[in-house]
């Protein structure tokens, strides 16, 4: 199933984002430990699960629209060049990240759990990437709403199981962060996701 592909590769080029996100994993996880940051991780999923949710109500109250071809045409060019738009930025924006900073302080597992859920939501990035992504996607597709359903939530496993790798990595990842390391990874990133956006955008025309 290609939608299924297509989640798991929009999953991978979302893992190597170099963003709060990340930082919230690390940082949870060299400060108390594994089970910290896998509390942090599960405030994200469930931050994301809730945001894909309502983002699938959505497009099923709007079933009619999202049928017609001007809109399929109009959402595959928008959430192309949003996707776009954010690899263009990863490639060409500095490539520091400060992994001893304290945004959100947290203890104790609902403190953990509140900090990943509040980074993921009161990221304006969040909201923007599955609005953008899932209605562009299922228009340009014509998915139904089972197909939706599963290519989110390719997605959000994909998400799922890199952020896991992320938390249990955690040292050795902190270990060989550096500048140079930070580029490629944000340049890799933002390619796949200009890709991606390109793809879209070609299937909204086609």
């Amino acid at each position: 199933m290609q939608y299924i592909l297509d989640g798991i590769y929009l999953g991978l080029a979302l893992a190597i984002l170099l963003g709060p996100i990340f930082i919230v994993l690390i940082q949870s996880s060299l400060e108390k430990g594994a089970r910290a940051g896998m509390t942090a991780a599960a405030g994200i999923w469930i931050s994301d699960i809730i945001i894909v949710t309502l983002t699938l109500m959505f497009i099923k109250r709007i079933d009619a629209i999202v049928q017609d071809p001007n809109f399929i045409y109009w959402m595959g060019l928008i959430g192309g060049l949003v996707l776009i738009g954010v690899g263009v930025a990863n490639i060409i924006k500095k490539t520091s990240i400060d992994l001893d900073s304290h945004n959100i302080k947290a203890s104790g597992w609902l403190g953990f759990l509140s900090k990943g859920f509040l980074v993921n939501t009161i990221n304006p990035f969040t909201f923007i990437f599955w609005l953008s992504t899932i209605t562009s996607y299922v228009a340009t597709k014509q998915l139904d709403i089972q197909e939706s359903q599963i290519f989110a939530g390719a997605i959000i496993v994909t998400i799922m199981v890199t952020d896991t790798l992320k938390v249990l990595l955690a040292k050795m990842i902190r270990e060989k962060i550096n500048e140079k390391t930070l580029s490629i990874i944000n340049k890799v990133a933002g390619t796949a996701l200009i890709i991606f956006g390109f793809l879209l955008m070609l299937r909204s025309v086609w």
